[in-house]
């Protein structure tokens, strides 16, 4: 271990600024194996490098125990101090030849159903516009901690509030009440929402109005209805699974079952109380710097969505 410490002080010089992201990501983390992972190395080598970092220094900057990682005082302020650092460090090599061009991983975080049926199909058209960037696409239904995770991008329906992230609008998520056909063989369909208290209705848990559901009037302003039903789930694809076998009525974005809306399966009820649309947007942490990468593929995005008529500001598709 001395040995090793001495090659890494050695080199420290010139690697000083890999040390310090090991570094800052351990603390964003709380993990030297996610870090690891992360910058596809072994856990031991993280570990050398913040060792190696504390003996350059000559202070301890992490407090170690088999359950987490604490910073010292000294470790506070030199986190402070580092994360600047590596932002200016960004931003200079940006400014600068090939690295004007978006290049490097993209790692962007979104919802399973809208990145299989919104997003994949644009993917192609993305990588061939830009071959310097590689993309690393997470499909979860959970909101992720954009630090923690080491995601670049977030694309979240809904609003978001944190301040901590930067909010770009690339879309809009209208939604139908839906269910299919054969659910109403032996009952008639709700003409109010009011009516739905007497059906089974899906929910979608990670909606933040859970199962009180919202919708425009005909003649203005809202109403809401708080429902109930036998099934409640946390992933979309589920949902429409759910309601494409009958069982139950669900509020589902228009997406979710595209040209199906037209079909003979599905019914499309209570088309005079639109359920209140939600915006889609693009979301990363806020800072000085927004790198090339994460600037394109917003912008990409966003014009091949306003071009969408399932997603767009502009109008969708009519449903029968």
């Amino acid at each position: 271990m001395e040995y090793d410490l001495f090659v890494f002080r050695i080199n420290l010089t010139m690697d000083r600024l890999d040390c310090i992201q090991s570094f800052v990501r351990v603390v964003e983390t709380g993990s030297f194996s996610a870090v690891a992972r992360e910058r596809d190395t072994t856990q031991p080598t993280i570990s050398k490098q913040i060792a190696a970092l504390e003996d350059y220094l000559d202070v301890q900057l992490l407090t170690r125990s088999t359950r987490k990682l604490q910073l010292t005082q000294e470790g506070e302020r030199f986190f402070e101090h580092c994360q600047g650092v590596l932002e200016a460090a960004a931003e200079a090599e940006a400014s600068v030849g090939q690295r004007q061009k978006p290049i490097g991983t993209l790692r962007v975080s979104c919802p399973v159903a809208f990145g299989q049926i919104q997003v994949m199909p644009y993917v192609k058209g993305f990588l061939a516009r830009y071959p310097n960037i590689r993309l690393d696409l997470s499909l979860s239904d959970r909101f992720v901690d954009l630090v923690e995770d080491g995601t670049d991008i977030a694309i979240r329906i809904g609003q978001v509030n944190d301040p901590a992230l930067i909010v770009h609008r690339i879309g809009l998520t209208r939604r139908v009440t839906v269910a299919a056909k054969s659910y109403f063989c032996d009952r008639s369909e709700p003409q109010t929402p009011d009516e739905l208290v007497e059906h089974n209705c899906i929910v979608y848990t990670r909606l933040a109005t859970g199962n009180e559901w919202h919708f425009q009037c005909p003649t203005g302003g809202t109403t809401q209805v708080v429902v109930r039903g036998n099934l409640q789930v946390d992933n979309s694809s589920a949902i429409r699974e759910a309601v494409l076998s009958g069982v139950g009525i669900a509020v589902c974005p228009v997406w979710l079952f595209g040209e199906l809306l037209t079909s003979n399966c599905l019914s499309v009820i209570l088309k005079d109380y639109q359920p209140i649309p939600l915006p889609i947007h693009a979301v990363y942490r806020r800072g000085r710097f927004i790198p090339a990468k994460v600037r394109c593929f917003i912008e990409y995005l966003t014009n091949e969505f306003k071009l969408d008529p399932w997603v767009s500001d502009y109008g969708i598709k009519q449903s029968a």
